[in-house]
C-alpha cells in the first residue's frame, strides 16, 4: 500500500510539474505580448526613417541614431506641455491629497449625522463613467469661462479624489477607535488629532495614493482635448497626439517614439521604485475591506 501511495504521490507530481509549466509558458508568451510594443517604440526611436518604413521588418536599430531624443526636448511645445501637466499635477496632489487624506479620516473615525449615506453617495459616484458628465462638465466649465485654461483640470482635483478617500478609510479602520478617545482626554481637537496622530499612520498608504493619481494625471488625454483647445494650455499627452499629427506626414516615426518614451518615463521610472508599496498598500487595503 506504501508503494502505491509513493507511485500515485509521484504521478500527482509529475501532473502538477506539467500543469505549471504550461502556465508559465502561457503566462510568458502572454508577458512578451504586452511588453513588446513598448520595446519596439523605445528601440524604434533610435532607428531611421528609412529602417521603420522598410518592407522588411526589423526589431535592432541599424545604424543606432541618438539624436531624436534632443531633438524632442528642443521642442517648445513638448517642454511647455511638461510644464503645463506639472502645473496640474502639483496642486491637485497636495491639496487633493490633504482633502482625501480628511475626509477619509472623517469618515472612518468621526461620529456625524448620515454619515454613512453620504458616503455611500461617494461611492456611487465612481460608477459613473467620465463619458457620461463630460458633456454637462463643458457646458457648465464653459459658462464659467473656465475652457482653455487648466482650471477645468485643476479645481475639481482640489476637491478630493474619491478612491483615495475609500482606499485610506479602509486602511484606517484596522486603527481602534479607542485611540481618538484617548486624545480627546489629553485635549486634541479633531484638526490636531488628524494631524498628530492619524495623517503619519497612514502616511505609507497616502503616499502610495498619490503616486497613482500622479500617473493618471500624467496621462490623462480625454479630458485636456475636450478643455482645451488653446495649444498654449495642452498636456503632455496632447502634444504627443499633436506630434503624432504634425510628424505622422514628414513619416518622422523616430521623433513620434522618442517623445513617446519620454513622455512614459516617470510613470514607469515611478512604478519601477515603489511597486512593492504599490502592491502591498492595495493588497492590504484589500484584506481590511
Amino acid at each position: 500500500m506504501a508503494k502505491l501511495d509513493d507511485k500515485s504521490s509521484e504521478v500527482k507530481t509529475k501532473k502538477a510539474k506539467i500543469v505549471d509549466a504550461i502556465v508559465f509558458t502561457l503566462l510568458l508568451l502572454g508577458a512578451i505580448a504586452m511588453v513588446f510594443p513598448l520595446i519596439y517604440m523605445l528601440l524604434s526611436s533610435f532607428m531611421t526613417k528609412n529602417q521603420i518604413l522598410s518592407a522588411n521588418f526589423s526589431v535592432i536599430p541599424d545604424p543606432w541614431k541618438f539624436g531624436k531624443y534632443t531633438e524632442v526636448l528642443q521642442k517648445p511645445e513638448f517642454l511647455r506641455g511638461l510644464r503645463n501637466t506639472l502645473t496640474v499635477a502639483f496642486p491637485v496632489l497636495v491639496v487633493g491629497g490633504f482633502t482625501s487624506s480628511l475626509a477619509a479620516f472623517s469618515f472612518s473615525k468621526l461620529k456625524f449625522k448620515g454619515k454613512n449615506g453620504i458616503f455611500l453617495g461617494l461611492l456611487a459616484t465612481m460608477m459613473i463613467p467620465f463619458a457620461v458628465v463630460m458633456i454637462p462638465q463643458y457646458v457648465m466649465f464653459t459658462k464659467m469661462g473656465w475652457t482653455n485654461s487648466l482650471l477645468p483640470l485643476i479645481i475639481p482635483g482640489l476637491f478630493g479624489n474619491v478612491s483615495i478617500v475609500f482606499f485610506l478609510r479602509q486602511n484606517l479602520t484596522s486603527i481602534p477607535d479607542t485611540l481618538v478617545e484617548a486624545a480627546k482626554i489629553d485635549g486634541c481637537g479633531y484638526f490636531k488629532m488628524y494631524y498628530k496622530i492619524f495623517l503619519p499612520l497612514m502616511k505609507g498608504a497616502l503616499m502610495t495614493q498619490i503616486i497613482l493619481w500622479f500617473m493618471g494625471i500624467w496621462n490623462d488625454y480625454l479630458a485636456p482635448t475636450i478643455f482645451i483647445q488653446d495649444e498654449q494650455w495642452f498636456t503632455l499627452q496632447v502634444v504627443i497626439r499633436s506630434f503624432n499629427a504634425y510628424y505622422a506626414v514628414n513619416s518622422d516615426y523616430p521623433l513620434i517614439m522618442a517623445a513617446s518614451v519620454l513622455a512614459i518615463l516617470p510613470t514607469l521610472l515611478l512604478f519601477f521604485f515603489f511597486q512593492r508599496y504599490i502592491i502591498e498598500s492595495m493588497a492590504v487595503t484589500g484584506v481590511k475591506g
